[in-house]
């Protein structure tokens, strides 16, 4: 299935087993089975296997003690109706964002991607998000796994301008994508906490650059903190600490990370 990821238009048995280095006979067996559970759905012309959804409902599922999607849909929907872009929440697998929910945008121009679009984290604004707030250990592990890939003359590509850009998501509460993968397009996102103060998941909003201006970005931002919070207060995120419990880890969100060196 991890291998998978990397073919969203599937591949056939017989290319798993090779590029697998594994037996046709295994393959057949472990696919059939994958099959037959919903993990895959198989193209009936060309024979070409892909995941399906199931993985991102499970995932979705597993991210907390709460649906995460069920407990920020309303929240999405009242940011939605108040900066009428398209808004989105997602979570980091390995060195990707990967889209679990949308609720688009009333203008008549709006951005849509599909659930389950994987975007590159360090230029993505929810990737940036998340990561400002991660524990330094694990922040650091992730940073020598990026690869930063130029996609325009605003992309960033080097971790010691990554690394400037989340100490200014902490100072901020929020981050932004300055048309750093797609040009013309910005977005601004906010870090979403489980009850232990870990960044679970962002929310962000994407729009065209000549409605979602970088004098927008304070109001923006400061929205979508605020309905963060919300849902990180759904999902528990302060209760512990209020009933004096547990705390937040040294990488919550009132909390400082160091840089990686």
């Amino acid at each position: 299935m991890e291998h998978l990821m990397n073919f969203p238009q599937g591949l056939q048995q017989s290319e798993i087993a090779t590029q697998l280095h594994y037996s046709k006979t295994s393959v057949f067996r472990v696919t059939m089975t994958l099959l037959e559970c919903g993990y895959l759905i198989r193209d009936e012309e060309t024979k070409a296997l892909r995941l399906s959804r199931k993985l991102i409902a499970m995932g979705n599922r597993t991210l907390c003690e709460d649906d995460l999607v069920s407990s920020a849909l309303d929240i999405m929907k009242k940011v939605r109706d108040e900066v009428r872009e398209t808004v989105l929440i997602g979570t980091v697998v390995g060195t990707e964002m990967v889209v679990l929910a949308q609720v688009l945008g009333s203008q008549p121009f709006k951005f849509s991607v599909d659930l389950g679009t994987r975007l590159p984290i360090h230029s993505a604004a929810p990737g940036k998000a998340i990561l400002a707030w991660l524990p330094n250990s694990e922040l650091k592990e992730l940073i020598e796994k990026i690869v930063f890939v130029r996609f325009n003359e605003r992309t960033i590509t080097t971790v010691q301008d990554f690394m400037s850009e989340l100490e200014q998501v902490r100072r901020l509460g929020y981050a932004l994508d300055r048309g750093e993968q797609l040009t013309g397009i910005h977005c601004v996102a906010a870090p979403i906490y489980n009850r232990h103060g870990y960044p679970i998941a962002a929310i962000w909003t994407t729009g065209p650059a000549d409605r979602l201006r970088s004098e927008d970005y304070v109001q923006v931002g400061t929205l979508l903190k605020k309905q963060a919070d919300a849902i990180s207060g759904r999902l528990g995120y302060g209760l512990l600490q209020n009933n004096g419990t547990d705390r937040a880890p040294s990488a919550g969100p009132n909390d400082h990370v160091q840089s990686v060196n």
